[in-house]
Parts: structure tokens; sequence; C-alpha cells
């Protein structure tokens, strides 16, 4: 029986994916896997299996995956010792980044820096900016249209640094669980503690609101800033590309 807290995490994660693309019907399931596809985005177009991998169902994921116009991540949860992530790979899917998924007992709250200032995103021109601001942060788009559509669900946040944006967040909650995601910072401002400000900030949010836990996937860059706001590691998650 896996730990209710790895079902958690992946419960956010794969509800946040299918709640970014509800307003555009763009989510679909069968009894193998689910995807997500918006046109025009980079985000949330993911393919998952809801059920342990064999090659049958790698078969119709390759099918499906063949007839889409969008390049879709397949996340592969590694949450067992069987390794089936090592049949993906001999059916030409390429990994191409790895995730560490934490979760945090939501408890005590942070002294924060008066340095930065979180906006919560809530009209048309914030969305733009963030839009703009997030792939300088990631490398890939979120477009306004996104956030428009979903942000009475999905929160977005920009993070200020005298008076300028700096870097960008994401909550989604479920249940008593609170999913952080997007957490980025533009490069010429890294390195100076603002993704752990920005961290304390969104833990003391939702320590002020109904949530008891919170969970994330980390970078493997990212992993120690987590980890020194007490986050515990979960399980991999191995992100690949037919």
């Amino acid at each position: 029986m896996k730990d209710k807290h790895i079902t958690q995490n992946i419960n956010n994660l794969t509800s946040l994916w299918k709640t970014a693309s509800a307003p555009f019907d763009s989510h679909f399931k069968n009894s193998v896997f689910e995807y997500c596809e918006v046109k025009d985005s980079d985000w949330p177009n993911r393919l998952w299996f809801n059920q342990p991998i064999d090659q049958s169902s790698i078969n119709m994921a390759k099918k499906k995956l063949s007839t889409l116009s969008s390049p879709l991540t397949i996340p592969y949860f590694n949450i067992n010792t069987k390794n089936t992530y090592e049949l993906l790979e001999k059916n030409d899917f390429k990994l191409q980044f790895e995730q560490v998924a934490m979760f945090l007992k939501l408890e005590e709250t942070f002294k924060i820096s008066s340095n930065l200032t979180m906006v919560h995103i809530s009209n048309e021109a914030q969305a733009e900016l963030w839009a703009a601001l997030y792939p300088r942060a990631f490398g890939y788009r979120i477009p306004k249209k996104i956030i428009t559509s979903t942000w009475n669900d999905i929160h977005y946040f920009l993070a200020y640094y005298q008076n300028q944006p700096i870097g960008t967040a994401i909550t989604f909650q479920t249940q008593k669980t609170i999913g952080i995601h997007g957490v980025g910072i533009i490069p010429e401002m890294r390195k100076r503690g603002f993704a752990s400000e920005i961290m304390k900030h969104l833990i003391d949010i939702a320590i002020g609101g109904e949530s008891d836990f919170m969970t994330l996937q980390a970078s493997s860059m990212g992993k120690n800033v987590y980890l020194k706001l007490g986050f515990k590691e979960q399980f991999l998650i191995k992100n690949y590309a037919l």
C-alpha cells in the first residue's frame, strides 16, 4: 500500500494538470492512461499511466502520442522497486529530466524578509507579465490564456524585489494538501536566497488557510532549498519524451 503522502503528492500534481487543461477540453482518459494537450502551450501537456506499465500499455501510449500535434512529457513515478521505467527506455522514450517529490507537514511559520513582495495574480495585465516572466525562469511557456482561464482554481504569484518582478510561483489545493509548483527565479537574480523567501511566504499563507501538508516536485538543483525548510524526500519522478 502506498504511503498516503505519496498518494497526496501524485494526486495534487495530476489534478493540477487536469484543472489547467479543463477550460480547453483537453484532458482525456482511458483505462490505461490520461493525457492533457493544450494547443499553443508547453504546459500542462503530459501523459501519465494509471496502472503499472507493461508492453501493451506502452504500445497504446505510443500509438496515441503519434496522433498528437504537441509533444507531451511522460512522467514516471518511481514508487516501487520494479524499475519498469527501463521498459520505457527500451521503447524509445528518452529521459529529459528528473525531479524529487517532497512533502512538508505544515506547523511553524517563518520570519519573512521585507525585501520580497508576493502579488497574487488577479487581472489580465498581471497575467501577461507572469506569462512573460515564467519562460525566463524555466525555459518553457505557460500562456496567459491558461492563467486567466484557471485563476479561480489555481493561484499564480509574482515575486517582486525593489519593485521589479523576479520570480514566479503556483499553488494548488486538493483536500488538505497544498501543492507548490512553478517556483522560479529569473537567471540574473538567482543565488540570492529568493527561492527560499518565496517558499517561506507560501508556507505562511498555507498555514493561514486550511492545509495540513505541502507537496512539491524539486529539481536536483533546487532540492537543498526545500530540505533546509523541513521538506522530506519521497520518491523520484523520471520525465520522458518519445
